[in-house]
Formats: structure tokens, C-alpha cells, sequence
């Protein structure tokens, strides 16, 4: 098969088609899957790309030939897989590049229960069987074409009931991606006026990139909540695993505000349950989750740590800056969808519009993520180390990266997983701190200092 190196990522596995990730990879990484898991059943599910289908299939035959039973579910999005991994308790396989661009793919894989499978459990075991090559077992398994849309559907309007809200007008921009093919499922029969922009699946994303967390990707939609006159719009990425929210006014609203409202709805539920947020978001988090009796725990960024840290503490609600929102019971796991149905349920319940609603939760001043390209990041961080070292009132610490914390602001640098970059995210109590501290961090990194 080759050296697979240079598409197993931390998370996943993602590459361009085909020259890195075609069928033969994924038949590999298939059997590869089965192997590793032992598992007996397995589901794949895959987004809206031209390549996905056949991938999937892919991927179906090479775990067949290690003698698992394949379920087939065919078109749906990564939080499907996590709740048909999660409901029949068998690993999964979610084909999807996410918000790459289109002549990028992917697989996503999970252990059954929708527990992950990263580079230290099991990715990098499957990377060496698929690298190395299974021989077929004398008897395969079968492959089963099952529809999961209606139960997935179904469990999500069980977990937030938004039957009872006011009606609202909604617009969704699904970025053409697999939100265009579960929001009309979900929402169905709700008290929602529903403004639907590129729920057309097509995986060239001809409109803009499925990729909410770039501004630029929400002017649309921004638009079209104002043109409408709308209470909220929401965004997905293009496996609809991530959700990013425009209050009434068209503003973005930032996914730290999102954390702490959703963490205050789940900590009404269960008194004194823990939350977990990342090390990026923002410091109103931690502080309102225990204004609101909750336990805060801080985590490195990344799904796999979130989601370990969850099962460990027995977290109710964990949420990342980048718009993932993770739940207990959900598996654990993130769905950009059911926090959608949070923050419907919390609009709709009250009168107030959105940016009243969410005033409470907004109190600092933030970046958002700038990034930089740096071809020496260890480099670079440690010269923004030594820049900062001995301030009075200033501490460090790595746990993710660099994290340079004062009384009144506090930043974070770290290097990207899979290109040469460092990103910066900085907050303060001011826009004029956050400024000057950002702009002398960015001065450092980028050499203008």
C-alpha cells in the first residue's frame, strides 16, 4: 500500500483525491479498521463530495473482507455516524474532508459507542495493518444499505424538545453540505419559518466554503438574516458536525457565547455537573459555569482530548471555540445540530431577540483565530516564551501550545497539526489591550518586531 504518513492526521485521515486517498486506501484502511477494532459490525456513512460514494463503498468492501457486516448508510453527516455508532453500539466510518476544499476527502472513524479513534487509539495501529496489507478471511461479511436519517431525526428532538417555543424565522445556510439534508428532517413539523440558502448537496461548495469559522463564509448569511428580517441564522461546515449561530442583527455570535449559554441550559438539568471547555475559549466560560454551581475543566483543543476528558469526569456538556459542541448523551460526542436545537429552544422560550438574550454571556474582547506562517514554530513560540517571561503577573503554561495568561488578558499560541503555521487567539478586558497584545505577539511571530 505505501506510506500512508502523509494523510493520518491526529483526528483522522485526510487527503487529496486521488492522488494521497483513493479506493485502494480506503479498502486498506477499511480492513485495516475491522482488525483493529475486532468489531463483529460496523456503520459508514459519507458526505456530499463525488469521491465520498465511492470511498464509502470502498472502505465497506475492505471491512467485509476481514468478515464484519457492513451497514451501508450511505449520504448523511458525521454527527449521523456518531449516533448510529452510539445507539447500535458498533464502530463507525464517517467519509468527509469536512470543510476542505472539494479535491480533498477523508475518513473519520470511531470505536463502537462513537468513542473516538485517534493517533494514540488506534489510528496509528491502522495505519501500519493498512500500510502492511490484510489477506481477505474465508468468509466475509455482508453489506447492508440502511437508512438512519428518521431515527437520527427522531433522537435529536428527544434530547431538546422545541416543539412548545414561539415561532421564529430561521435562515440555514448549509454551505451545500450534508446540512442540506438533515435540517429539513429535524426541524420538520417545528414552529419555525425556515430561510434555506445552498441546501443543494454539492461537494465543489460552488457558492463559498463549507467552513463557518472564516467569516468571509458568512456574509450570506449574515445578509440574508437582515434582508428577512429573521431572529437568528445558523451556519454548518460540510459534514454538519459544527454550527456557528448570526443573532438578529446579522452579528456573528462567538461559539465561547454559545458554550456558556448551552453550559447554563445543561447545568439547569443537572445541578453541579461538570462542563469542559477548551484552552482557548473565552474566560467568561469558566466563570459563568461556576456562577451557575457547574464544575469548569480545561482541556487541550481537539475532539479526541474533549471527549476522553468528558467519559473521564462524566462532563454533561463540553464546547470548542471552533464550533463543536459535545454531549453526554450523545455518546459524548459533538453535533453542530443539537446545538442548534439549544439555542432554538433557549430563543424561542423567551421574548427577547438573540443579541439580548446573549448579552450576558459576552464580557471580554477577543481576536478570534489569527494565523500565521512560520516555517520554525518551536522556534518562534519560544521567542514569544522569552519575550513574555518575568513580567510581573504574568504565567505560562503548555499544556496545548503556549498560553501566556495576565489579570486583564490572556493569548494562546499554537502550531497547526498539519501545516506550517501558528495560530493566535488573544482576549482582554478591553479592545485597546486585547490590540496591543495581540499586535505584539503577531510583531514577534512574524519577525516585524
Amino acid at each position: 500500500m505505501g506510506d500512508l504518513a502523509n494523510i493520518v492526521k491526529a483526528y483522522d485521515i485526510r487527503g487529496v483525491v486521488p492522488d494521497q486517498l483513493n479506493e485502494d486506501v480506503a479498502a486498506a484502511v477499511g480492513a485495516a479498521f475491522v482488525r483493529v477494532t475486532g468489531a463483529k459490525r460496523i456503520v459508514t456513512v459519507h458526505d456530499m463530495r463525488t469521491s465520498s460514494g465511492p470511498l464509502a463503498d470502498a472502505f465497506g468492501r475492505g471491512a467485509a473482507a476481514q468478515g464484519a457486516d457492513v451497514l451501508a448508510a450511505g449520504l448523511g453527516s458525521t454527527d449521523m455516524v456518531y449516533y448510529a455508532s452510539g445507539d447500535l453500539d458498533i464502530p463507525g466510518a464517517m467519509v468527509t474532508a469536512s470543510h476542505n476544499p472539494a479535491q480533498y476527502n477523508g475518513i473519520k472513524l470511531c470505536r463502537a459507542g462513537a468513542k473516538p479513534v485517534g493517533i494514540e487509539t488506534g489510528l496509528k495501529d491502522i495505519q501500519a495493518l493498512a500500510e502492511q496489507g490484510l489477506d481477505p478471511v474465508p468468509q466475509p461479511g455482508t453489506i447492508t444499505t440502511v437508512d438512519l436519517l428518521a431515527g437520527y431525526a427522531e433522537h435529536l428532538r428527544k434530547l431538546v424538545d422545541i416543539s412548545g417555543i414561539r415561532r421564529l424565522k430561521v435562515v440555514v445556510d448549509a454551505g451545500n453540505g450534508m446540512a442540506g439534508y438533515t435540517v429539513p428532517k429535524v426541524l420538520d413539523g417545528l414552529p419555525l419559518t425556515v430561510i434555506p440558502l445552498y441546501f443543494e448537496l454539492d461537494g465543489t461548495f460552488p457558492n463559498h466554503e463549507a467552513n463557518p469559522i472564516d467569516p468571509e463564509n458568512l456574509r450570506d448569511l449574515q445578509a440574508a438574516v437582515r434582508e428577512h428580517g429573521a431572529d437568528i441564522g445558523l451556519a454548518f461546515d460540510g459534514d454538519a458536525d459544527r454550527c456557528f449561530v448570526v443573532d438578529e442583527r446579522g452579528e456573528i455570535v462567538s461559539p465561547s457565547v454559545l458554550t456558556a449559554l448551552i453550559a447554563t441550559r445543561e447545568l439547569a438539568r443537572e445541578p453541579g455537573a461538570t462542563i469542559i471547555h477548551n484552552l482557548i475559549t473565552s474566560r467568561a466560560v469558566p466563570a459563568i459555569v461556576t456562577e451557575h454551581g457547574g464544575v469548569p475543566v480545561r482541556t487541550r483543543v481537539g475532539h479526541s482530548f474533549i471527549k476522553a476528558k468528558m467519559a473521564e469526569t462524566g462532563a454533561i456538556f463540553g464546547g470548542e471555540h471552533s464550533g463543536h459542541f459535545y454531549f453526554r448523551d450523545f455518546w459524548f460526542a459533538d453535533s453542530g445540530m443539537l446545538a442548534a436545537l439549544h439555542v432554538l429552544a433557549a430563543l424561542g422560550t423567551q421574548t427577547r431577540p438573540l443579541s439580548e438574550l446573549l448579552a450576558e454571556y459576552s464580557r471580554y474582547y477577543a481576536s478570534g483565530e489569527i494565523n500565521s506562517v512560520v516555517p520554525d514554530q518551536a522556534a518562534a513560540a519560544a521567542t514569544v516564551k522569552e519575550a513574555f517571561a518575568g513580567r510581573p503577573g504574568v504565567s505560562t503554561d503548555e499544556l496545548d501550545g503556549l498560553t501566556v495568561s495576565a489579570a486583564d488578558w490572556w493569548f494562546n499560541l499554537r502550531p497547526s497539526n498539519t501545516e506550517p503555521l501558528l495560530r493566535l487567539n488573544v482576549e482582554a478586558d478591553t479592545q485597546d489591550k486585547m490590540d496591543a497584545v495581540r499586535d505584539e505577539v503577531l510583531g514577534i511571530v512574524r519577525g516585524e518586531g
